[in-house]
Parts: C-alpha cells; sequence; structure tokens
C-alpha cells in the first residue's frame, strides 16, 4: 500500500467569502480504506464532491494514476460514487439499477445481465433482482447503491455518509460488509463520516478535518493514541482535559501544576515547552484507574474525587467524577466488565482516588 491513486496538491474550494476547504495536500494509496471525518461544515462533503468533479477547485491540483483531473467531467473519472440517499430510480428493479451505468455504456444485453449477476452475488442481493426500491430494507438499498457503484469498476469508490441512515445493528452489520467488499476487490475505498467510530472501526487510515484543513492523517490506533492537537484528540474518542502550566523540566521528565490539585502531575516527553507555558494535559477515560490511595505508583499521576453520577454502556460503565481544589472540574473514567458482578465497582457519592501513569499522558498547546 505504497503506490499513491490519487493526490492532491494545495487544493482549495470558496464559495463566495467562505473558504470551504484551504490548501489540501493529500496522498491517498492504491487498495486503502481511506476516511474523512470531521463536525458538520468542515468541508469534508465539499472536497469529496472536488474529487468525484462535481465541484471545481478554485486553486491547486488533483492527480487520479498521475493523470492530472483540471477539466475531466465526473463521468470521465475513473471514480464512482454511493451517495447518503442511494439515489436509485424508484421505477427501476434492482436488476435495471444496477445495469444502468452498463446500458449508458452501450455494454451488451448479454454481458450486463452476466455481470450484474456476478455483482448481485458479491453483495449478496442474488433472487432480488425484480424488486423495485419501495420493496427493499435500509440494507438491502445499501447494496444495490453499492452494487451499481462497483459494476463499472472503478479505481475509486467515493461513499458519503452511505451507512447514516440505517439503524444501530444494521450499521454495524453493513460496516462489516464494506470491509469485505474492499478487501475481495481491492478498490480504493474514500469514505466521508462524521461518525468517528465508523471512521476507526474500517478505514485503514483517517484524516481529520476542521476548518477546511486537515489536522491529521493517521491510522486509526495512531490518531486515537496520539493526537496531533486538542481538537483530534477531542474529537477522536472520549478524553480528559485538565488545564495546567509547566512548572518545571528535569530531562525527560515536565511537571505541570493545575488549580484542581496540590499534586503536580508528571509527563514524559520532549515537546518544545517552555517554563510558564499554559498547556492542557489529556488522558482517555479508559486510562484512568481507581486505587487506594496507599498503593499508589509514585510514577503515577493521581487525583482524589467524589463519584456524583455513572453512564451504564453495557460492557463498561463511565464513572463522573468530581475534583475539587482551587477550582471544580469533572473526570470520567471508563471501567470494563471483565465479570458479571464487576459493574458495582464504585457508586455514587464513593470517595476515590484516581490513578494513570505518565506515559498515558498527552500535553496540548493547541
Amino acid at each position: 500500500m505504497n503506490r499513491s491513486i490519487l493526490q492532491l496538491k494545495g487544493i482549495s474550494k470558496n464559495y463566495g467569502t467562505l473558504e470551504a476547504i484551504k490548501e489540501i495536500d493529500l496522498n491517498i494509496f492504491e487498495g486503502e480504506f481511506f476516511s474523512i471525518i470531521g463536525p458538520s461544515g468542515c468541508g469534508k462533503t465539499t472536497l469529496l464532491r472536488v474529487l468525484a468533479g462535481f465541484e471545481m477547485p478554485d486553486s491547486g491540483s488533483l492527480y487520479i494514476e498521475n493523470i492530472n483531473m483540471q477539466n475531466v467531467p465526473p463521468n470521465k473519472r475513473p471514480i464512482n460514487m454511493v451517495f447518503q440517499s442511494y439515489a436509485l430510480f424508484p421505477h427501476m428493479n434492482v436488476l435495471d439499477n444496477v445495469a444502468f451505468g452498463l446500458r449508458v455504456d452501450g455494454v451488451a444485453i448479454g454481458e450486463q445481465t452476466q455481470l450484474v449477476k456476478s455483482m448481485l452475488s458479491l453483495v449478496k442481493l442474488s433472487g432480488l433482482e425484480n424488486r423495485l426500491p419501495h420493496q427493499l430494507s435500509g440494507g438491502q438499498l445499501q447494496r444495490v447503491a453499492l452494487a451499481r457503484a462497483l459494476i463499472k469498476k472503478p479505481r475509486v469508490l467515493l461513499l458519503d455518509e452511505p451507512l447514516s441512515a440505517l439503524d444501530a445493528k444494521l450499521r454495524n452489520e453493513m460496516r462489516q460488509e464494506l470491509i469485505r467488499l474492499q478487501k475481495s476487490l481491492g478498490i480504493t475505498f474514500i469514505l466521508v463520516t462524521h461518525d468517528q467510530q465508523e471512521a476507526l472501526s474500517m478505514a485503514d487510515r483517517i484524516a481529520v478535518m476542521n476548518d477546511g484543513t486537515i489536522q491529521q492523517v493517521a491510522s486509526p490506533s495512531y490518531l486515537y493514541e496520539f493526537p496531533s492537537n486538542k481538537f483530534v484528540a477531542d474529537f477522536i474518542g472520549s478524553i480528559n482535559f485538565i488545564e495546567c502550566q509547566l512548572s518545571e523540566i528535569d530531562g525527560d521528565i515536565f511537571k505541570f501544576i493545575t488549580r484542581i490539585s496540590k499534586d503536580a502531575f508528571t509527563v514524559e516527553g520532549n515537546k518544545s515547552l517552555r517554563i510558564g507555558q499554559d498547556c492542557w494535559l489529556g488522558i482517555r477515560p479508559e486510562k484512568i484507574s481507581f486505587k487506594d490511595s496507599d498503593v499508589v505508583n509514585p510514577h503515577h499521576n493521581k487525583l482524589s474525587g467524589v463519584v456524583t453520577n455513572i453512564t451504564y454502556f453495557g460492557q463498561a460503565s463511565m464513572y463522573h467524577v468530581e475534583v475539587i481544589g482551587e477550582k471544580t472540574a469533572t473526570i470520567n473514567v471508563m471501567e470494563n466488565h471483565s465479570q458479571r458482578s464487576s459493574y458495582a465497582t464504585n457508586k455514587v457519592g464513593d470517595s476515590v482516588v484516581l490513578c494513570w501513569s505518565t506515559e498515558s499522558t498527552s500535553v496540548f498547546t493547541s
């Protein structure tokens, strides 16, 4: 997965005074499942439409397989797209919907039928050729849209929020189906979604966008564990932020003071920080554990507080712990339920000691 199939160089797109995307540089590899995520209005859909050719950038260059796509219309690009609304023809049955692109290209009827049956088998819709869209479930509609997009064998498939209309159980099933299809076909998939879990569970790499720019591109695990800034850390998963100030540097050990604890917090690293600089410490809820105060590792950070609320998720519980110092803060702690009786470790009103390692702590200056 090291040959670029799609390259963006300085791509920008404006709508009047609105800068939708700004100086985007990005390489996407052949055979990669790539995802673009970000909050509403961040520019991810505009970027997808530029890739498809539905929008022309105001500046920059787009290359697909080293061919400049300037002035190349959508139907001439080696790209196809699955829309959020599926965009199926309501008066056509499944077979005709899937075969539509082949007919436009003048493919012979006999070859059309053979290709459609093969594709319907791939997406597990064999036997439904004669059904109309209104006779299909949400998952089946999604599969028809996928089959129609894939039958022309695009080099790149664009997916615009394809699972947003499905219920939670079906959405999870379709995630696995998309992964299976992408791996079996070897086509580059580019998924645009606002659902972080969707991207984390499916993509090989993820681009996080905000305010028209790409904040970070990385694998799901690296993005989660080593976010490049406070926005990425906050958008990907759940995280606690503690306002702090750098008070001391001792080799690779940084010490921070806060207004929620008399104890200094320590972090390992070699960031280019200066004494007195204001920062945020970031700690994922699952990295924090409950400990007895007399057994806390001296190399770990700790806080004392009171459990104010518990949110039960089935496989885990989120404990909301109020910490009172010069300033009051709420720290969230995620505890997995390894046994059926483990859900009641602490109760609302309990005084607790929170503990986490120095290496589990991130530092952000922006």
